[in-house]
């Protein structure tokens, strides 16, 4: 008789990390050849247990070494309590708990909420990550999924046409602790704007379709000049992981030359306590080095690996790039190609940063910046500014933005010369530069126009620093002109809105006589006067949402 068993089969679906193009993991993916066994494992807590602990099997009969990701609904967890023949498969297939991810899908209707957080619990002591699946294009309640505190979130590629939304995930992701995936990506376009909210990780038909065999290779598209605008502070660590490959403390010295010699694209091992926590870090070279001397084989092979390896060197996933690097730089020369260990708030390893991917994307970055920068002033341009901007409405938080220039600055350039108002520009641009206090950017987007983001409280300060300086050209006295807008949290939905909203403060500032300052409040009709004389057109501010919002 035959099992329903016999003519299931599991595919593999990478999951791509699309900072340094690498397989972060599989998704493995039941494929019957008959029937809807996902239909009936729905509404079968028990088929669906034995759904994941068979997907283990499957992918440690193709042997890979790739984190896996096994999916399971709700109701599963929340009706079983755990997953406690899992754990068993996973122990049989020689893996960790840890390198493990349970993809938690939908439905969540009528799942219960508290039996679901308890069963979430058990399985991330037994050492399990956890993912939130389907968020976006399923029912997972919001504080449901803030009160799960997964490891990964998992976006539907249909909210991509809704990037605010995106953003806003990434920012709920980033206080969670968790990274975003989304899935479903099967165009260039689709990737581009994942990258662009800020997703980390991705997967669907453009990397790699799902297939019998799991796939290490997949397409990733170049980015795009600008895409991604890199914070001063640096890009988080969490864009630079690759999958780890782990082995108990215990590990034979043999049994990390077999995976080593097994896996030519592992630059290192890691051995791992009971608990997950790194211990003692293996080099490829080093330890392969070791073991092909004279005697090396017969006097490290049944020894335990850890005398061949040396302390661990990690960082938290709060950590940026730029920390990485401080780590490598303080320790010893002959470990600066050691991968480095990324751990938890509890210490736990979540994978490896290779220093090769930091040095080359933040190279890139720094092209990039000075490609964007305007050779007269060395400032960045508007899409440094106008990045910055939609980050910060992502973020929900408050900001100021304001426009500046010369005034009269065509009749500066004729009467004093071009090689003057060079001058004038550069000397105002170093004067923004050096007023420029905690987040502020300043940015010169041409000409005589500068744009200047800040926080509301340093407006004040730096507009007395450039509106009170005396500023000549050729020995022609000069004035500036500055207008602002204030954008309270949901104010504006982007820097477009902002920037209408800059525009006709900008032109009442122009109206005044003097160095002038218009200032305006996203949101709310009208403006402020605060330095110039004369009447600057009444109209000016803008309501791009409703009165009171300001």
């Amino acid at each position: 008789m035959h099992s329903w068993t016999d003519t299931l089969r599991f595919a593999f679906q990478p999951v791509v990390n699309l900072t340094t193009g690498g397989v972060a993991g599989l998704e493995i993916l039941a494929r019957p050849e008959t029937g809807d066994i996902l239909a009936e494992a729905r509404r079968d807590p028990e088929l669906d247990g034995r759904l994941a602990v068979l997907a283990v099997r499957a992918a440690a009969r193709k042997e890979t070494l790739l984190p896996l990701h096994v999916n399971v609904f709700a109701g599963t967890l929340a009706d079983l309590g755990g997953l406690t023949p899992l754990h068993a498969a996973v122990r049989e297939a020689g893996r960790l708990p840890w390198e493990v991810t349970i993809d938690i899908g939908p439905p969540y209707t009528h799942v219960p909420q508290h039996a679901l957080l308890e069963a979430v619990s058990a399985l991330r002591a037994q050492g399990f990550r956890i993912s939130a699946d389907g968020v976006g294009d399923g029912d997972v309640p919001l504080r449901l999924l803030t009160d799960m505190g997964p490891d990964l979130v998992k976006l539907d590629a249909s909210l991509l046409a809704r990037p605010a939304a995106v953003k806003a995930m990434r920012t709920l992701c980033e206080q969670l602790g968790a990274l975003l995936s989304v899935e479903g990506v099967e165009t260039e376009l689709q990737c581009a704007a994942a990258v662009s909210a800020g997703a980390q990780l991705a997967q669907g038909e453009l990397f790699a379709p799902p297939a019998r065999l799991p796939a290490a290779d997949v397409y990733v598209p170049p980015r795009s000049p600008g895409v991604v605008a890199v914070p001063r502070s640096g890009p988080s660590v969490l864009e630079f992981v690759r999958p780890a490959a782990l082995l108990p403390a215990t590990a034979s010295a043999g049994q990390v030359r077999a995976l080593l010699t097994g896996s030519p694209e592992v630059s290192g091992v890691l051995l791992v306590d009971a608990h997950g926590l790194p211990v003692r870090s293996v080099h490829r070279s080093r330890f392969l080095l070791s073991m092909s001397g004279r005697y090396g084989h017969a006097l490290y092979a049944d020894r335990p690996a850890a005398k061949l390896g040396d302390p661990p060197r990690t960082v938290g996933v709060d950590a940026t790039a730029w920390e990485v690097l401080d780590v490598v730089a303080v320790g010893d020369r002959g470990r600066t190609s050691d991968d480095v260990a990324v751990v938890d708030r509890t210490g736990r390893c979540v994978g490896v940063v290779r220093l090769a991917d930091l040095v080359r994307a933040l190279a890139e970055s720094r092209v990039e910046e000075a490609a964007g920068l305007n050779p007269l002033t060395r400032l960045p341009g508007s899409d440094a500014i106008t990045g910055e901007v939609d980050r910060r409405i992502a973020d929900g938080r408050p900001f100021a933005l304001s426009w500046l220039d010369v005034d009269h600055f065509k009749q500066v350039n004729d009467g004093a010369g071009f090689a003057a108002g060079d001058e004038l520009i550069r000397s105002v641009g170093r004067a923004l530069q050096h007023a420029a206090s905690g987040t502020t950017r300043v940015g010169h987007i041409g000409g005589d126009d500068f744009l200047v983001l800040a926080e509301p409280e340093w407006l004040d300060p730096l507009a007395a620093s450039v509106l009170d300086a005396p500023w000549s050209a050729g020995g022609r006295p000069v004035t500036l002109s500055l207008a602002t807008v204030l954008c309270p949290p949901g104010s504006v939905m982007d820097h477009r809105q902002a920037a209408a909203c800059l525009a006709p403060l900008k032109k009442a500032a122009k109206s005044l006589h003097g160095a002038s300052w218009v200032l305006g409040r996203a949101g709310l009709p009208g403006h402020e006067i605060r330095r110039g004389s004369g009447t600057a057109p009444a109209q000016a501010g803008c309501a791009v949402a409703e009165p009171g919002l300001g």
